[in-house]
């Protein structure tokens, strides 16, 4: 029976549906996954119980998201007979690009991996942001999929993972940030970095828009992307100075306190070339070399441009959880088990579990173990709190 019914999707989803080439451009489905679904109700299988239950929890997974911490990284399986669907929340901040890689083992499938930012508001609406496409296929049944996404503004965004019907297989996902600009003095890190946005200046008449970052003199000035000089005529406050227009972003890099430039007016440039050096010209005079970096945005004007460049050395919290046993079922051991929204945050609980309470391992995040319960509820449980079980 089984088999019957692979072969029946199959067929359904490769076959011509000629109905859906009259339908109004509006009505089609824009990504992999919203054509998957597409095919599923085309071919009558939104009327079976697997294709309901598949279309059921892409839906339940954007409503009931779990919260991962950047930089994250979860080990999991699907499962043929199940379908099922997880989805993560996370905070994405102005200034930082997304990237998310996930290598898929197992039969060979499509994995529909997809961004969604959050609403502010009471409707909590979804809006499509991205979708992973695939980068490598390393075997037969081996695939990696990559996702970058940039953001020009801070908000909540939902990341959402669902491989197709019936297949199993198992999946490594690593979610991190990264700045999307190339820190600006060669060779400098973090640590070079000593005066802030927003500090005040001249006796609080005015506040810094920008960063300092302290080099030696002559230290070669990098351009953070690629743009054009818009200018490099001098003022009194900045000396020597470049301001290089970031059209990608609708926003413009200035560069201060040069101790000569290297780029003239209207030269194009690529990301890393040097436009300049470190010096203290302008009112940098009585100071050590340093670079001003700061950003300016219509309409926004100033904006702190520290998460542009703030190079992100946190990595995700190493793996202890038995990886060995995703897929099984397990029960809780003490009386009372919290089950939280976040793999390591111990406040996020969200229901206490009761002992002996059945539940099927699903993924191995941290310390932690995402397990699904018999009513269909998800969260995190801590390894030891679980005793897997063979029934």
């Amino acid at each position: 029976m089984t088999s019957r019914f692979v072969v029946l999707v199959s067929l359904a989803l490769t076959a011509c549906n000629p109905g859906a080439a009259i339908r109004g451009l509006r009505d089609q489905p824009r990504t992999a996954h919203e054509r998957y679904a597409r095919g599923l109700r085309d071919a009558g299988l939104d009327s079976t119980a697997i294709g309901r239950d598949w279309l059921a929890a892409s839906d339940s997974a954007l409503a009931s998201p779990l919260a991962l911490g950047l930089p994250a990284r979860e080990v999991g399986v699907y499962q043929r007979a199940e379908a099922r669907a997880v989805a993560y929340r996370f905070t994405l901040r102005d200034g930082e690009r997304l990237r998310v890689t996930l290598r898929a083992d197992g039969l060979p499938a499509q994995l529909y991996l997809d961004l969604f930012e959050r609403s502010t508001d009471s409707s909590r609406t979804m809006t499509h942001r991205a979708t992973a496409e695939r980068a490598a296929i390393l075997d037969s049944a081996s695939m990696v999929y990559v996702m970058t996404y940039e953001t020009s503004r801070t908000g909540e965004y939902v990341l959402r993972l669902q491989p197709e019907l019936l297949r199993s297989g198992r999946f490594d996902i690593a979610v991190s940030t990264e700045p999307t600009l190339a820190f600006p003095v060669e060779g400098l890190g973090n640590a070079a970095i000593q005066s802030l946005f927003g500090v005040e200046r001249d006796g609080g008449r005015r506040a810094h828009h920008g960063i300092d970052i302290f080099a030696p003199r002559g230290t070669p000035v990098l351009a953070g992307t690629d743009g054009t000089v818009r200018s490099i005529s001098p003022n009194e406050l900045g000396g020597k100075v470049v301001w290089l227009s970031d059209e990608r972003r609708g926003q413009v890099l200035y560069y201060a306190h040069l101790d000569r430039h290297h780029v003239t007016a209207g030269q194009r440039v690529r990301t890393g070339d040097t436009i300049g050096f470190v010096g203290n010209t302008g009112n940098a005079r009585t100071t050590p070399p340093h670079l001003h970096f700061g950003i300016y945005r219509r309409p926004d004007g100033p904006i702190d441009p520290l998460r542009f460049v703030r190079i992100n050395t946190a990595r995700p919290e190493r793996l202890t959880a038995d990886s060995n046993v995703l897929g099984r079922f397990g029960e809780t051991l003490p009386a009372r088990v919290p089950m939280r929204t976040a793999p390591t945050d111990t406040s996020a609980v969200v229901r206490i579990i009761a002992r002996s309470t059945r539940l099927q391992i699903m993924a191995a995040n941290a310390n932690s173990f995402r397990v699904q319960l018999d009513d269909g509820s998800s969260g995190y449980i801590t390894e030891s709190a679980v005793r897997v079980i063979d029934r």
